[in-house]
């Protein structure tokens, strides 16, 4: 249902390195770069896996203005690493990888706050060893 959505980040470049290192581990990176002369000189890009579907927009963060994204992974392994490299990328902890059976009995996901307070997750729904 969902083709693309973006999110508005204070700082590209510190979002681009937090990102460029949490997608990584789910096979996904910068696929394009809008020109300049079409965002009023804001730096604009999208990530993806095959195209890009996960946008940021530099700009104004509104005070207290946060979004929760979740990312598909292809297995638990994938949400452990996200978590790492994330955390090692300047984000903050919401929630180590493990499983949240109160979604559902094979909800392995874990959360990290990005720079801008955004809360992105990682998750897998599939049952251990079945990934």
């Amino acid at each position: 249902m969902i083709d693309h959505l973006g999110i508005t980040v204070s700082d590209f470049d510190r979002a681009k390195a937090f990102y460029d290192a949490a997608f990584a581990p789910l096979g996904a990176s910068l696929l394009y770069m809008v020109p300049a002369e079409y965002t009023n000189g804001a730096k604009v890009g999208g990530y993806g896996r095959d195209r890009p579907v996960y946008w940021l927009h530099e700009g104004a963060v509104p005070a207290g203005h946060r979004q929760h994204v979740a990312f598909t992974a292809g297995n638990r392994a994938e949400v452990d690493a996200f978590y790492a490299a994330a955390i090692a990328a300047g984000g903050t902890d919401n929630g180590p990888p493990g499983l949240r059976p109160h979604y559902h009995p094979n909800y392995y996901g874990a959360f990290v706050f990005d720079p801008d307070g955004n809360n992105i997750e990682a998750v897998c729904h599939a049952p251990e060893g079945q990934e």
